[in-house]
């Protein structure tokens, strides 16, 4: 019998797992070991919790409960699982089982089963957890036992079906279960409508065989609705996987300061309406941050977010990148021409950072997008119509720009619709101690260290720096502090913090420079502010070898307004 037991139990697609009262694991059948990718060898006679990290069939046990349809993580895959405890006839918990299900992908499903009555209560188990329609029948097509899931899905009650032809729950089709004793061979997704409704299933059935002996079918019906329903969401499940590229909501963002939970509030009403959002703020304050927990709390949040740094790319090229090109539009372009940002990300979200530095040429195409809802691609006359949710930042005083027509007055109105301003770290500092833990828990991921705490005192020396490069300013700091530690070391102290104004010009500075206070001919203040300017660049891009992004991070100016700069001093 246990033979049997074992050739059924090894041929279901469910995945199976039980335990005896002491949660020692007495059963791991082969779905088990392909989903958790832990041998039944080294499984069985184990304590079940010293298997399974996150096993809640000790939870059974002590409580007797059920838990059904539980959707949890095991590993790289997600199963849907049932737990509950196996009773013995004096109403004692003698047991646990546990069923699950790979739900990432529709699979085959052959199950082998016959009638065990030494492990009826087991079966019993199983039977009552398991979702699918199961049926059994001996050697001569006589039903010998169906599931509640069957009796769901069919109609059909035992007293209908036990003792009774394999054919008599089919209402149209060929019973299944007599082509398989017929055949000894599995049979799958057979179409045929059971129960007095005429319900259309697919149908999969396999024989069982105990040494080389035919004892009987066992198959599984599945309700085809269903099968549509999962597919459907499958598709969308693999989709998402495939889109979705903003990875932060608003539980990402650290901070109880007043200011900062207004900009968090209004970004909440923000992503409930399908308005233009500006974010304002100093560089590195977290804008792409909040643009990432608006598209997640946004009805947008199943289709694409896409992020264009409009600085990071030439005018050119930026034109082409956003609103695509039709085919011969320039030379190199691609044959069929090629879709821009704003079609791809039709359906979602755009984030344009920096926007306050595009040229004017792109600034009319951005008003047509805004006012008109449609793009026109480069080298095509006809507008093509797009459904795509605007988020923009930037660190530039776009009034003043305005004032000086550097940005284009009707695209401020177009853009300011929703602003939110994010504040700078200097005016939070209250929240400083929750971003350095923040930091260092994402840092010890990333560079597989345990550090675990921060020193008052190296706290304190934080707390009176003005963060002029704000959060961002903030990670680079814990990070340089990190690598500074020994592997041994787990608090940061004050040894390990880096010289944190290095990278800035001391505000008296000036009032120490012997050439200010010798008798040299006096110059402009324009003259000499330039003067140093030019210095400091120099001085900025010797340090990072001549890597000009670097620069521009550390100056806190766009990579365009750098090259202004270079050719301004002619510095090579």
């Amino acid at each position: 019998m246990r033979k049997e037991l074992e050739v059924i139990l090894n041929s279901t697609h469910d995945a199976m797992i039980a335990v005896n009262k002491y949660g020692v694991i007495t059963l791991f059948n082969k779905a088990a070991e392909k989903l958790t990718g832990i041998n039944k060898e080294y499984a069985l006679n184990r304590e079940v919790k010293k298997v399974i990290l996150n096993t809640r069939l000790n939870h059974i046990l002590e409580t007797g409960d059920f838990e059904l349809n539980r959707k949890q993580d095991l590993g790289n895959i997600k199963i849907i699982t049932n737990r509950m405890p196996v009773i013995n006839e004096k109403g004692e918990i003698i047991g646990a089982v546990a069923v699950f299900r790979d739900i990432t992908d529709i699979k085959e499903l052959a199950s082998q089963v016959t009638n065990l009555k030494e492990v009826q209560s087991m079966l019993e188990a199983i039977f009552y957890s398991t979702q699918d329609a199961i049926s059994v029948v001996d050697q001569n097509g006589i039903n010998l036992m169906i599931n509640p899931a069957y009796t769901k899905l069919t109609g059909l009650s035992e007293k209908d079906i036990i003792g009774k032809i394999a054919t008599a729950d089919i209402a149209e089709g060929e019973s299944i279960h007599l082509k398989v004793l017929e055949t000894k061979k599995k049979i799958k997704n057979a179409k045929m409508k059971v129960g007095p409704m005429g319900k259309e299933v697919i149908a999969t059935a396999a024989p069982i065989i105990v040494d080389n002996e035919l004892r009987g079918s066992v198959g599984v019906l599945h309700d085809l609705s269903d099968i549509v329903k999962v597919t459907n969401e499958l598709k969308l499940a693999k989709k998402i996987i495939r889109s979705l590229e903003a990875k932060y909501t608003f539980e990402d963002i650290v901070g109880e300061n007043r200011l900062l939970k207004n900009a968090i509030e209004k970004a909440r009403k923000a992503a409930k309406v399908p308005a233009t959002v500006l974010l304002r703020g100093e560089s590195g304050t977290g804008k792409e941050l909040f643009a990432h927990a608006i598209h997640n709390e946004s009805d947008r949040k199943f289709n694409q977010f896409i992020k264009v740094n409009c600085a990071a790319i030439s005018e050119s090229l930026l034109e082409s990148e956003l609103f695509g090109y039709e085919e011969g539009a320039f030379t190199g372009a691609k044959k069929g021409g090629k879709k821009g940002l704003f079609e791809q990300a039709s359906g979602g979200t755009i984030f344009l950072d920096e926007i306050g530095e595009v040229s004017p040429n792109i600034q009319v195409k951005l008003l047509r997008v805004l006012q008109e809802k449609e793009i026109i691609k480069v080298g095509a006359t006809k507008p093509i119509d797009i459904n795509v949710r605007i988020i923009g930042a930037t660190n530039m005083d776009l009034e003043k720009a305005v004032k000086e027509s550097r940005f284009r007055e009707d695209l401020y109105y177009r853009l300011n619709v929703l602003p939110i301003h994010i504040p700078a770290l200097r005016y939070r500092k209250e929240d400083l101690q929750d971003l350095v833990y923040n930091s260092i828990r994402k840092l010890n991921q990333e560079y597989g260290r345990a550090v675990v705490e921060i020193s008052d005192l190296a706290l304190e020396i934080l707390s009176l720096h003005d963060w002029p490069g704000n959060v961002r300013e903030l990670e680079n700091v814990i990070g340089r502090s990190i690598i500074n530690m020994k592997v041994n070391e787990y608090k940061i102290e004050k040894r390990h913090l880096p010289k944190i104004t290095e990278n800035y010009i001391e505000k008296n500075q000036f009032l120490n420079n012997d050439e200010f206070t010798s008798q040299k001919t006096p110059e402009s203040l324009k003259t000499i502010l330039e003067n140093k300017e030019k210095e400091y660049l120099i001085h900025i891009l010797n340090r990072f070898e001549g890597n000009k992004t670097k620069a521009a991070k550390i100056l806190d100016i766009s990579i365009r307004s750098l090259y202004y700069k270079l050719e301004k001093y002619n510095i090579v």
